[in-house]
């Protein structure tokens, strides 16, 4: 798993909400307006990842809630589970397991389109701790693990309701547990979609 990964995002209308013709504060995520008085500053919203190659697929899924302070700073929470099926053990047999956390962010949007991005999260992961070759079995651990990504990234809209993203996080904590290596990007790119 200490490998640069890339994946695509995309959100859909279990994940998140709009109304109106407004501009998104998070990049899948678009605020949701309240017609009796005017703009809500609540948005909430979210992703649905995936990523696959060779014998390795991913799962994942992070509804998020953000309060806008002002029309440039938000803050948010986001709770996360992803769910992984790891076949490159051979002759082991396939890791398959749960991981979950939860996190909390700030966005500042320097111009409407881009933004800096600061973000707290604890995520649990189960990783194999030893192997035992004469069975062919290994030992799993779970292990918490913290983040605090900075970064930043770019949202355009590109039809009504519809937003195109990109960002780009790198963690400055690099905790010994965590499953990517030190300077590995967090690069998230998709579409969002407002219903």
């Amino acid at each position: 798993m200490k490998k640069l990964l890339i994946v695509l995002f995309i959100s859909g209308s279990t994940l998140l909400a709009q109304t109106g013709n407004s501009s998104p504060d998070s990049t899948a995520g678009q605020q949701k307006e309240n017609k009796s008085s005017g703009p809500s500053k609540w948005y909430y919203g979210g992703n649905v990842g995936f990523s696959f190659w060779g014998d390795y697929f991913y799962l994942g899924v992070n509804p998020l809630v953000g309060y806008k302070v002002t029309p440039q700073l938000s803050l948010g929470a986001k709770v996360g589970y992803a769910y992984i099926s790891d076949d490159r053990y051979n002759p082991f047999p396939a890791l398959k397991t749960s991981n979950y956390g939860a996190s909390i962010f700030t966005r500042y949007r320097i111009i409407p389109q881009i933004y800096a991005h600061a973000e707290f999260a604890y995520w649990s992961y189960e990783q194999i701790s030893s192997y035992n070759t004469t069975q062919n079995t290994y030992n799993t651990e779970r292990n918490w693990v913290p983040y605090l990504l900075l970064g930043g990234g770019f949202s355009q809209n590109i039809g009504p309701n519809v937003w195109a993203f990109a960002e780009i996080l790198f963690d400055v904590i690099n905790d010994e547990n965590s499953p990517y290596k030190s300077g590995d990007p967090f690069i998230s790119v998709g579409v969002g979609v407002g219903f």
